[in-house]
């Protein structure tokens, strides 16, 4: 387990993403912060340069400028030891099909320097909060869309990571799972770490979240609590699907 060490736990300055033969931004000049303690929501609509954002996160992309600091560990500098503070599930788990449940768990706890004591203990718990248990022995190539998606967030919170990266996590999970999920997050909040997850789910992201930010057209339009947010139309008591519609809706021709 990797213990958080820092007042901010994910910092983007100044990121920016063109992708070869486009002439438009994905990602444009974007900043921002997740703090311990939080969770962050990242909405946006669709193409406007969520994934990308989230792949530069987690090494899969390197931005063209910009830095990424990962509990104080620049992300292109130190890959390493940014990756080792963190815990990522795609919105599209692609894993192992032709290793049980049990083997991939244990082959992301040898990555991660997981003990065995530790890895027994966290498995056993997240299985059975995930309802897996009794399918972890059978080979991922069986399992279904749902459970592939439990069984990457239980590898994704097997070495408790200060940061969780998510992208759409509630895809899949059936309505316990979901709730249960939702608590985790919490708790593992509570422990001041922090973390960052992506959704089209926007009642979700203003139940959960203590802060959102919106991108739009690869640029971050709007930051803040659900408080602040609303002062940026007046009107204290518009939920996150207003605002957020407000804000996204392309304008209209005259």
């Amino acid at each position: 387990m990797v213990k958080a060490g820092n007042a901010c736990l994910l910092k983007l300055e100044g990121v920016s993403k063109t992708y070869r033969g486009g002439s438009t931004k994905a990602v444009d000049s974007l900043s921002l912060e997740v703090r311990p303690g939080e969770i962050f929501g990242f909405l946006g609509p669709n193409g406007a340069g969520k994934t990308t954002t989230i792949k530069m996160i987690v090494g899969l992309l390197m931005p063209d400028n910009g830095r990424i600091i990962v509990d104080g560990h620049d992300i292109v500098k130190d890959p390493v030891s940014a990756k080792m503070r963190m815990g990522f599930v795609p919105d599209d788990p692609n894993l192992y099909n032709r290793l049980t449940g049990l083997e991939y768990l244990n082959l992301v706890a040898d990555i991660y320097g997981v003990s065995a004591a530790e890895r027994t203990r966290r498995i056993n718990d997240l299985l059975s909060m995930f309802d897996l248990t009794s399918e972890v022995k059978d080979l991922i190539q069986s399992y279904s869309h749902g459970m592939k998606q439990k069984l990457a967030l239980t590898g994704a919170l097997l070495h408790n990571p200060p940061l969780f990266i998510l992208d759409e996590p509630m895809v899949g999970l059936d309505p316990r799972s979901s709730r249960l999920f939702k608590d985790l997050m919490r708790s593992h909040c509570d422990q001041g770490y922090a973390v960052f997850f992506s959704t089209h789910i926007l009642e979700v992201a203003e139940r959960l979240c203590d802060r959102v930010g919106i991108i739009d057209k690869g640029k971050l339009i709007a930051c803040g609590s659900m408080d602040e947010l609303r002062k940026l139309s007046n009107e204290t008591d518009e939920s996150l699907e207003d605002i957020f519609l407000e804000l996204t809706l392309p304008e209209e021709a005259d």
